[in-house]
């Protein structure tokens, strides 16, 4: 992804019609002529479209590239219409072999006030140009680390936004799409090459260039003197060392609560002793994806110097079913001194989970949120377009699923209830980690991890459905990096946050 981390981006005074790029693109509206003649001659031709999504492209009298994105009606436009978009007309700038594209931020859409008059949008156009910026880099984002005839076509390496757009907006936009992009390349690699040390290795590396972020690795022997029985029960059976992962960030002038991130890290899930069906266990590769979203979510808030503190736990590790694995009938004992019976050892991720949400807690984070590809379940729920969202504190729910959304990386409410805490009760240990009835899978997931968060306020995020194959025009059908922007997000918040505290 180097040539992501490359791309410029630039805000420009003046007119889109006066640009030099290779390639400019014009926004085509319902009901409104365009002013760029390129664009009316390809409406004439019946070539471009107006509807949502609709591309074309034609040459003006210099032989540049004029590319036409139909965005439907204005009064649908916002920042997710807008990433799709972008996303279509980069990846129409690339077949072209433009290297610089140009575009006009769009105006927001007009509002109605009482009476029937209309008046300008009071919403900023900010998140419109942040928008374009994160559909464009993230669409031209390309994993090819190991195909040997890796396809080196020219691509766009400069991007010019005309228009009312904050340059700030613009730049912190950049940050966040190339970290987004950054954890893209941790869930794609493959499980012999990002193994839990490869993580560790990449945190490391992350806080050597923040000097208000540090990082401090534990190895197995240090998981289980820390009292980590369940997360080192899940990492017995590998031979690759499990780390746990925590980098803290203290910026000068932190205000706002004391943030705790958890994301869960299985390198590699083959299900240990319950072992998964071979049909698509390649894609367990993918089962880190929470981590990865944590780990290089901090390197970007480090980088925008947000000043909010935050402590990131990442518990890592494969599942593996060798002779020292964990085994069905075991019990283990958590760190919060809470025993669990191990009913499958396919449901790994909670008990890593357990232990990491009480070392935030343990380090003092007031308000926790973890993010992991936990149950099958979600995604018969969900699909690939919300994350699953559960939570014991409707305030801190709201707000992060405020985040969420803005980041376009939204999150669905699912509930907690007296009767899923009945069922994880365990018979012959407190708790047990997986139920016998195929009952409300992911709510019973996210009740199991209540029991280890001591009230804090909560929200975590199944993330099975989103982590990959989400299918937005902007990320495709491979890792998605889903989470970054949107903890980013939240840590924004909390940054304006006056509340020291728990809500």
């Amino acid at each position: 992804m180097e040539t992501v981390d490359a791309i410029e981006v630039q805000v420009r005074e003046g007119e889109l019609a006066e640009a030099s790029a290779d390639a400019r693109v014009v926004f085509l509206f319902d009901d409104e002529s365009p002013a760029d003649p390129v664009a009316r001659r390809l409406l004439e031709l019946g070539e471009a479209k107006k509807r949502f999504k609709a591309v074309a492209h034609g040459h003006d009298e210099r032989n540049r590239r004029v590319i036409t994105v139909g965005l439907g009606a204005r009064a649908d436009l916002d920042a997710e219409r807008l990433r799709v978009a972008a996303a279509l007309a980069v990846a129409r700038a690339c077949e072209l072999g433009a290297r610089t594209v140009a575009c006009a931020v769009p105006q927001p859409p007009a509002d109605t006030s009482a009476g029937g008059a209309m008046k300008a949008s009071s919403a900023p156009r900010s998140p419109l140009a942040a928008a374009l910026v994160e559909g464009a880099l993230l669409r031209l984002y390309r994993f090819n680390r190991f195909k040997s005839d890796s396809d080196e076509r020219p691509t766009v390496r400069q991007l010019e936004l005309y228009g009312a757009a904050d340059a700030q907006a613009v730049a912190r936009a950049r940050v966040a799409a190339i970290a987004t992009n950054r954890a893209r390349d941790l869930q794609n690699l493959p499980g012999n090459v990002a193994t839990p040390t490869h993580l560790a290795e990449r945190a490391a590396e992350i806080a050597d260039q923040h000097s208000s972020l540090e990082v401090e690795l534990f190895d197995r022997e240090g998981i289980e003197r820390l009292g980590m029985g369940a997360f080192a029960a899940v990492a017995r059976g590998s031979a690759n060392q499990p780390r746990l992962i925590v980098m803290r960030y203290t910026p000068n002038g932190a205000s706002g609560p004391h943030l705790g991130f958890v994301g869960k890290a299985v390198t590699f899930d083959t299900g240990g002793i319950s072992i998964k069906p071979a049909s698509r266990m390649h894609e367990m590769k993918y089962d880190m994806s929470g981590g990865a979203a944590v780990i290089e979510a901090l390197d970007a808030i480090a980088a925008l110097g947000l000043p909010v503190r935050v402590t990131a736990v990442v518990p890592a590790t494969e599942n593996m079913p060798d002779g020292g694995a964990f085994k069905p009938g075991d019990i283990v004992t958590a760190l919060n001194g809470r025993t669990i019976e191990i009913t499958n050892t396919d449901a790994e991720g909670r008990l890593l989970l357990a232990d990491a949400l009480t070392f935030a807690v343990r380090e003092g984070a007031e308000r926790l949120v973890d993010l992991a590809t936990l149950t099958g379940a979600i995604v018969v729920t969900l699909g690939s377009t919300y994350a699953g969202l559960f939570g014991n504190d409707e305030a801190w729910c709201a707000e992060v699923a405020a985040a969420f959304e803005a980041a376009g990386e939204p999150a669905w409410r699912l509930p907690l209830h007296p009767d899923f805490k009945e069922m994880i009760r365990g018979e012959q240990a407190d708790l047990v980690n997986a139920s016998q009835e195929r009952k409300a899978l992911s709510c019973y997931a996210a009740q199991f991890l209540a029991e280890f968060v001591d009230g804090r306020p909560w929200a975590h995020l199944d993330i099975a459905g989103t982590a990959w194959g989400r299918g937005r025009e902007y990320v495709g059908k491979g890792a998605s990096g889903f989470g970054v922007r949107a903890l980013i997000a939240l840590a924004e918040r909390c940054a304006r946050s006056t509340a020291p505290g728990p809500v």
